[in-house]
């Protein structure tokens, strides 16, 4: 049976006649949905808070912008994850030291605590890395029992952190004597691994640092104190 709305001339023909019923009025195309994309209070398009993809359905208007625009997007999302690839206190072995400390990576600080168990400071400093690696989620925080990453460590050395970046080392802290002792707080803690470019801090001054009339002086990396009062004139 011939099709009734075929656009023929024989259709159109018995159309005419009123024999066919008049063809339906042809069906619209559906509209493309806008593009979402924020709006600022001037009425102009907000790209900086757009997705690569939206941006994609832009860069007709300007390709050589908009090219150079997804570059930058790229590269800060690139950033942003990687200022988030730990946060956590990663414990490791002797096996472990070369893929975990040497071959951390590029651009990455590595912080590594040798510590023994039973040792109040050591315990101590393991409470204050878990808050700085989830503080600074860039930096790359290890810890290890001290005679199972280098046999014989020496107990009197502890604790012990090691610095590195990009698996060379940077900085060693020995001693409970360099950590200042049992005083020692994350603050400080944050402050000697900032004096040392790992981290970037709000402090201006060593936290251990106390008082104000016999003022105390901190090494910004060690913990020894020595007196900084001034002397009387004979």
């Amino acid at each position: 049976m011939q099709d009734q709305y075929a656009d023929t001339e024989w259709n159109d023909a018995l159309r005419k006649a009123g024999i066919l019923p008049p063809k339906p009025p042809p069906e619209k195309e559906p509209e493309a949905e806008p593009i979402s994309a924020t709006i600022t209070k001037d009425g102009t398009k907000d790209y900086a808070t757009m997705s690569l993809d939206e941006l994609d359905d832009f860069e007709d208007e300007d390709s050589e912008f908009f090219e150079e625009f997804k570059r930058k997007r790229l590269a800060e999302m690139k950033e942003t994850v990687l200022k988030r690839r730990f946060g956590e206190v990663l414990e490791i072995s002797g096996v472990d030291y070369v893929q975990e400390v040497n071959n951390a990576g590029e651009g990455v600080w590595v912080v590594l605590h040798l510590y023994k168990q039973g040792v109040p400071l050591c315990a101590l400093i393991n409470r204050h890395l878990t808050g700085l690696a989830r503080k600074f989620a860039d930096v790359k925080f290890v810890k290890s029992i001290a005679n199972t990453c280098i046999p014989n460590f020496p107990d009197a050395s502890l604790p012990a952190i090691f610095i590195y970046y990009e698996g060379n080392l940077r900085k060693q802290i020995i001693g409970a004597l360099d950590f200042g002792g049992m005083s020692l707080t994350e603050d400080a803690l944050e402050f000697i691994l900032a004096q040392e470019k790992v981290v970037k801090t709000e402090f201006e001054c060593d936290p251990r640092i106390s008082g104000a009339g016999n003022r105390t002086q901190v090494s910004t990396i060690y913990g020894r104190r020595k007196a900084d009062s001034d002397e009387e004139e004979d």
